[in-house]
């Protein structure tokens, strides 16, 4: 497949190397060790030790659980600067390839599309139909690893955060009589619209589903042809800088762009999405967490850097977004407590 450059934010690509300053920044509230003579000594015995398994042929799967709990491990240990500096180290060791017989860690490092984090990527979690020739020309350890990888926390997490949105959409509809408004922002695919049934039988009024990658938008307009759903080329940029006129919506939300986003940018864009809200409007936007056990295996293996946040990292965006407006707001963790949810409903 051909590489393509869409532009995030209108001016960079989503890459590991775009939000490394915001992910691997020591806190002075962390207490980890700051030893990289230690951090280097560990990181070579770990995989020294995989190295190992993989020469020994053990089961992918128990390979793969070694290697998602020993890097965790190391994560939480070492301060995030260290950390950063390991991870070269772990791409360029001969496991790398091994991992990579999995098509959904292979499309992480290749990058297809361009940035990290892609529609399709996601459709891999999702199991979708679309992805299925790549698992079914994987070898039979690629399908193996591949099994396990959707299985793992932050995997679960994916999917139900679909299938909240898809009930959220569902509970809005039947009380809003068929005049729902809802704003998606960095739609991708629009997976939780395929299972909606509002959607299906014609309960919502409009669905703007906006999305910075050309092939996210046409792959879109496909799906949902005839139905509510108007798909829009638009990115974080082009909002904040107003060249859209998309009007007021009952429900607008970002659920896998704040990962990608650093404080000031996602104030910014929560302070533009608040404004488009209607009065009783509900925005919602998610985020990975910290105890998401997978992140060490996708910051290396995957080249997936994430910006996760905890409650009250969430709670800070909150704060800093609604100083002027009368709002009420929550924020709760998925069950898994892999991705955190905020919600804010504007009462003015």
């Amino acid at each position: 497949m051909k590489n393509i450059n869409p532009m995030f934010d209108g001016e960079s690509l989503i890459t590991p190397n775009s939000i490394a300053a915001e992910i691997f920044v020591a806190k002075n509230t962390e207490k980890r060790s700051d030893d990289r003579a230690l951090a280097e000594a560990e990181l070579a015995i770990t995989l020294n030790l995989i190295e190992k398994m993989i020469s020994n042929e053990n089961h992918p799967s128990t390979i793969m659980s070694f290697t998602v709990e020993r890097l965790c491990e190391m994560r939480k240990k070492f301060t995030p600067v260290v950390w950063s500096e390991l991870i070269p180290f772990i791409q360029n060791n001969s496991s790398a390839q091994y991992f990579q017989n999995d098509p959904f860690t292979k499309w992480s490092v290749m990058k297809p599309r361009g940035y990290s984090g892609d529609a399709q990527l996601i459709d891999f979690i999702y199991r979708h139909e679309s992805m299925n020739n790549h698992i079914v020309a994987a070898s039979e350890l690629g399908q193996c690893l591949h099994g396990y990888a959707m299985e793992v926390s932050s995997s679960v997490a994916v999917r139900e955060r679909r299938d909240l949105l898809t009930r959220h959409i569902d509970e809005m509809a039947s009380s809003y009589g068929g005049e729902l408004e809802i704003l998606t922002i960095a739609a991708g695919h629009l997976r939780e619209a395929n299972r909606s049934s509002a959607l299906q039988n014609a309960q919502i009024k409009r669905w703007i589903a906006l999305d910075q990658d050309p092939l996210s938008v046409g792959a879109m307009r496909r799906e949902f042809a005839g139905t509510c759903v108007d798909p829009v080329d638009g990115s974080v940029r082009s909002l904040l800088t107003n060249q859209h006129d998309l009007g007021e919506f009952n429900f607008v939300y970002a659920s896998g762009l704040y990962d990608y986003l650093n404080d000031k940018v996602a104030i910014k864009l929560t302070r533009k999405c608040l404004s488009m809200l209607k009065p009783n409007g509900v925005f919602l936007f998610a985020n990975f967490t910290e105890e998401n056990s997978n992140a060490a295996y996708m910051e290396t293996y995957m080249n997936w850097a994430l910006l996760m946040r905890s409650e009250a990292d969430m709670w800070r965006i909150i704060h800093e977004s609604c100083k002027d407006m009368d709002v009420d707001c929550q924020v709760r963790f998925g069950e898994n407590r892999n991705i955190v949810y905020g919600f804010i409903r504007r009462k003015d």
